[in-house]
């Protein structure tokens, strides 16, 4: 819960637009509506538009395909693969879905695993952890998506409109009098005014979005440093296909894998998740960012069949146990770097304009992190009010 209200009950709704469908922007938007929900006040409701450029939201995003002859699926989380909640407020957040089972910690074992080299060593796996209940990942059911779209089911005073990209802000966009903001898709049409704008972009597509606006926190946006991750995703017709990697009886038995790899980071494996008992055998692969930040700009199909050869010394396929399902996707903006000696930068105001740049990026790049920038958030527009 949060312990923010929008304490002004002497101004009509404030009109807020959150750039971004995100978990970012969908916990700010749920908390905004709780804060709101507080005041009892049903004038003061903010009137909340997201702007998402894509079909869907949530960063929890999920990949499936379906075999046509026995009309079971494979699927992959091919963005964040579990979070954690370490504080107190967020573990309260979270509560209420734990106990549906739409959020479910995975206690998963993990090895640590080195990949066959040229010479014919076969892949070497050693036990390293098993996660539990205490310091938990959690995940969300049947998939990692179903979190964010409880999130925006769960909005009453909240519009999210797909498929829009907002234009970059510019100085004349702010009607100085009353602070509002005139919001244009990529079309030059209007989007209508706002008393308050959240940015919860990555960095990256934020620094384009405010360069032309005289934001007042612009030269801060880039202060995170951010970087790439490549996904690849593969999928096998049934379990005996699979390598015997994976399905070896003398090895440890496992379901994520640290990789010792100057290309792959992490591998997971789908089907072994829990509600995910109907699954095609399915597993997603991580590759290491710094890797993966060298070759952002790479064509995605080379960059795909170095990611293939690298994965099958890892799971050390031969032509019999070889995947049938491929795919690769590119995050331009996946993980920011962590520096302990630096501050974390908390979202960005700029009070004159009423403008607001927030994300992850913002603290520790997690998916704990969006729900505290959320909160920040939150705090700076019940402030002014």
């Amino acid at each position: 819960m949060t312990d923010h209200t929008l304490l002004s009950t002497d101004k009509s709704s404030p009109k807020i637009a959150i750039i971004g469908g995100g978990l970012t922007g969908l916990l700010t938007a749920t908390l905004l509506e709780r804060a709101s929900n507080q005041t009892h006040n049903l004038s003061n409701t903010p009137q909340i538009t997201i702007f998402e450029k894509s079909r869907s939201v949530g960063r929890l995003a999920t990949r499936y395909r379906t075999n046509s002859d026995t009309g079971k699926n494979w699927q992959w989380a091919f963005g964040a693969q579990f979070f954690t909640a370490k504080t107190d407020s967020f573990q309260q957040f979270i509560a209420p879905w734990l106990e549906t089972g739409l959020l479910q910690p995975w206690c998963a074992n993990v090895v640590e695993l080195t990949p066959a080299n040229d010479n014919g060593q076969s892949p070497d796996i050693q036990s390293k952890e098993q996660w539990d209940t205490v310091h938990a990942r959690y995940i969300s059911t049947p998939k990692m998506s179903s979190w964010g779209r409880e999130l925006a089911a769960g909005l009453r005073h909240t519009n999210i409109v797909f498929k829009t990209r907002v234009a970059p802000l510019d100085e004349h966009t702010t009607h100085s009098d009353d602070k509002k903001t005139e919001l244009f898709d990529g079309t030059g049409e209007s989007l209508g005014w706002f008393d308050w704008v959240v940015c919860t972009a990555p960095n990256g597509q934020a620094v384009e979005l405010m360069a032309d606006s005289g934001f007042s926190q612009q030269v801060n946006i880039t202060q995170p440093q951010m970087q790439a991750c490549y996904t690849l995703m593969l999928g096998w017709d049934n379990a005996q296909e699979l390598p015997e990697t994976v399905n070896s009886q003398t090895a440890p038995q496992w379901d994520v894998a640290y990789l010792n790899s100057e290309v792959l980071d992490r591998i997971f494996i789908e089907h072994h998740k829990p509600a995910r008992d109907e699954l095609l055998p399915s597993i997603t692969i991580h590759a290491r960012n710094d890797w993966s930040q060298v070759h952002v700009d790479d064509d995605l199909e080379t960059v795909k069949a170095t990611l293939l050869m690298a994965a099958q010394q890892a799971l050390n396929w031969d032509k019999d146990s070889a995947p049938s399902q491929t795919d690769c996707h590119r995050w331009r903006y996946a993980a920011t770097i962590i520096d302990t000696d630096t501050k974390e930068l908390g979202i960005l105001v700029d009070e004159t304009r009423q403008w607001i740049v927030s994300g992850d990026w913002c603290a520790h790049g997690n998916i704990e992190s969006c729900y505290q920038v959320a909160q920040q958030t939150v705090g700076a527009i019940c402030k002014k009010r």
